[in-house]
């Protein structure tokens, strides 16, 4: 059934002391908005890029969840916190030693590529059901294992110590207050992440996203989907095939498509179906079963 709702991706610029739920809340509020989620959790302090697909675009938040992120960040050496970061209880202080913007860029590079990083005790992973920040919270911190993350680069871009303003681009599961503590450590002198922000997620940038209350005006006069990425366009990088007409009725009707339904486009991972007009059909993948690909979400418009 065809739905009247706006459907696709809003970029937002998330402000600070908000969860990322609180954001999605609010956005829930718009008129027309019946579903909304987002692709990776800013912890409340944070600020920046969070990818908030909307109505039936929802059902692409697979193809967000695991995007590569950029940070601008800065950390402060020298001192350390419970949580990691500014907003918890100082545990230990020491000394700042002679250290130039060699040495800090050499500790930062000890961290790139596929690394294993220890979660933080105050964060939002689940341990029985439970976030671990109400256990560490609680006087009872759980300490999850090491898990693998990527860090792609590390570049230091202003010291003025004991604050260190640098930006990271990694893999989604990275802790920027985690790897402000590990170069902290090399260094001898610990640290911890003063502020975050999310530059870039998913392909998009912050000079794309809107700042809530922007959004929360728009729709307060029902012209929030203005801003509202198209599902077929917020897929950048997946390779699009333009469906015929025959083509689209066998999506309609959830029939079979095969190779030479989509003659002339390799086998990838994932392949976006649109029509003339651009709308997102139907995305599609090669099926372990032969010469046939396996519908991952379809798509109907009027």
């Amino acid at each position: 059934m065809t739905t009247q709702r706006p459907s696709g991706i809003l970029i937002v610029d998330k402000p600070a002391d908000i969860t990322s739920a609180g954001v999605v809340n609010r956005i829930k509020r718009f008129p027309e908005v019946k579903k909304v989620g987002h692709t990776g959790t800013l912890d409340p302090f944070a600020t920046g890029v969070m990818v908030c697909p909307v109505n039936e675009a929802t059902r692409l938040s697979r193809f967000f969840l695991h995007s590569w992120k950029t940070y601008d960040a800065v950390m402060v050496l020298g001192t350390e916190t419970d949580t990691q970061d500014a907003t918890g209880t100082i545990v230990s202080t020491h000394e700042l030693p002679a250290i130039d913007r060699r040495m800090i860029q050499d500790a930062a590079d000890r961290f790139q590529g596929e690394i294993s990083q220890i979660p933080p005790a105050y964060s939002a992973l689940k341990h029985k059901g439970r976030p671990l920040y109400e256990y560490a919270r609680n006087g009872t911190p759980v300490q999850k294992p090491a898990r693998p993350v990527t860090i792609n680069r590390v570049s230091i871009e202003d010291i003025d110590l004991p604050e260190i303003r640098f930006t990271v681009c990694c893999s989604s599961g990275t802790y920027i207050r985690t790897l402000c503590t590990d170069i902290g450590s090399v260094l001898g002198c610990g640290g911890h992440l003063k502020h975050l922000r999310r530059i870039e997620s998913s392909g998009f940038k912050i000079e794309e996203a809107e700042p809530l209350k922007t959004l929360e005006d728009l729709a307060a006069q029902g012209r929030f989907s203005e801003k509202i990425v198209p599902m077929a366009h917020a897929l950048r990088g997946m390779r699009a095939y333009t469906a015929d007409k025959a083509l689209t009725e066998r999506i309609k009707y959830g029939k079979i498509i095969y190779q030479h339904d989509v003659d002339g486009i390799p086998e990838t991972d994932y392949i976006k179906i649109i029509d003339a007009q651009e709308n997102l059909l139907a995305v599609i993948c090669p099926s372990k079963s032969g010469d046939r690909f396996d519908y991952c979400c379809v798509f109907h418009h009027a």
